[in-house]
């Protein structure tokens, strides 16, 4: 099938790199000439593991291309798929379609024969019916039909995720419409990989309820664990005892400084948006998005009472500002607000992330950034792990005790045994332990 991305962000990258792969053909659009001038040099421009080897062997066969001429790109495709950001808007909070609603008309003068348009960037309820009135406005004689197809791909685990998906979700009846889209998909059948069908608004909520149903059971945990810590339980015990019960699971389950990154803030505040306009209040979701806010901040509280309660002229070395380990996205994460509230209270950061610190220099100033683990450690007065990379996971605690100036740890992963911590000779805070 030949199929066309526009967009080659996260998403559209990740998705054109994994078609080619199935034997597909295809071209990924995007207007930003320097992204697109990178990749075809080879160089990619966000970090996901296994993601640049597999561009660069399906350019190689000839499968993946890409350009900024997006009618170049649209004319011979059996399915077009739009993949541009949808960031949450300034002022109001709704997602931001402006990206959506210009890749829409310039597809509709593009197209040539019947073709697919696939919105697989996360849209609202009804997005499809405006893409469609886009389109048919733009060029009454088209031939075409819109159906939802919301991804799922989790940052770091993307291509694993694209190639063995839990479910891939199809919205749409147009028949001809659907056939395309069993046929793009096709591929996953030897792993079994359910498909399913089903109306392009119920597609399009799908993929905002299970983002909302996510980000609850995180604040979920995460309050239990602020309960455990005033009653003097395990907040992991906890979590196991009930993530065994099939009904719950064990997956999201780990307390720790609150969600962030790309998806969930600004999914779970469209949906509120949505939940407002349609007159359907979502209690839940909202006390979800509340309370997460506030234990960002609660986070960066939680290391000042860790150092006494003051840190005014204190330097504290905080390992990890990705909202998650194996991505490079600062989108959101707690990092920002634990960093911001210690500056707040006047401590000094040193930081270090294997992979996130450019990006961090573009939301968080006057931080001391470092070329590694260690050398964040020197001098400081206590230290923090915020982003639990592997990296992090086998500290020398010796090394880590004699570089500080006080052996005061804070783990907001609960990525270390206490008894080992403690034995080593540190002050140790968890959450919810």
């Amino acid at each position: 099938m030949r199929v066309t991305m526009i967009g080659s962000g996260y998403v559209g990258l990740v998705s054109g790199a994994c078609f080619a792969d199935f034997g597909h053909d295809v071209v990924c659009v995007d207007k930003d000439e320097s992204k697109i001038a990178a990749l075809l040099e080879g160089r990619i421009p966000i970090f996901e593991p296994g993601l640049d080897q597999l561009v660069a062997t399906n350019v190689k066969a000839g499968r993946l291309r890409f350009t900024t001429d997006l009618a170049e790109g649209v004319k011979d495709a059996d399915a077009v798929f739009i993949a541009v950001g949808t960031p949450s808007r300034r002022g109001d909070g709704h997602a931001d379609l402006s990206y959506v609603y210009a890749a829409a008309e310039e597809i509709a003068h593009a197209i040539r024969r019947f073709t697919v348009i696939v919105d697989k960037s996360t849209v609202p309820v009804g997005t499809g019916d405006e893409v469609e009135r886009i389109i048919r406005d733009a060029n009454p004689q088209a031939e075409f039909a819109v159906v939802s197809n919301p991804e799922f791909l989790r940052e770091g685990a993307a291509i694993d995720d694209f190639k063995r998906p839990d479910r891939v979700v199809i919205g749409g009846d147009d028949a001809r419409a659907l056939e395309v889209m069993r046929q793009i998909y096709r591929p996953l059948a030897l792993g079994r990989s359910p498909i399913i069908e089903m109306s392009r608004k119920a597609a399009e909520l799908t993929k905002y309820a299970g983002n909302a149903f996510l980000a609850t059971k995180i604040t979920f945990i995460n309050e239990i664990a602020d309960l455990c810590e005033k009653v003097g339980a395990d907040v992991q015990d906890v979590a196991r005892g009930i993530g065994l019960d099939n009904r719950i699971g064990s997956k999201f389950l780990h307390a720790g400084p609150g969600y962030g990154g790309s998806c969930f803030p600004k999914d779970t505040l469209a949906l509120l948006k949505t939940a407002q306009d349609n007159e359907a209040p979502q209690r839940i979701v909202e006390a979800v998005v509340a309370v997460n806010d506030n234990r960002k901040r609660a986070m960066g509280r939680k290391v000042i009472a860790a150092m006494g309660g003051d840190v005014r002229g204190k330097t504290v070395a905080v390992l990890g500002l990705t909202f998650k380990p194996n991505t490079d996205d600062m989108r959101d994460s707690p990092a920002i607000a634990v960093i911001q509230t210690l500056q707040d209270a006047g401590a000094t950061v040193r930081a270090y992330d294997p992979e996130g610190t450019e990006q961090a220099k573009k939301v968080l100033d006057h931080v001391d950034y470092c070329d590694g683990p260690y050398q964040a450690m020197e001098g400081a007065d206590a230290l923090v792990i915020v982003t639990e990379w592997d990296a992090f996971r086998a500290l020398d605690l010796a090394r880590v005790k004699s570089l500080l100036s006080s052996p005061v740890l804070v783990d907001l992963r609960n990525i270390y045994p206490r008894d080992a911590v403690e034995g080593a000779g540190f002050t140790y805070h968890a959450v919810g332990r």
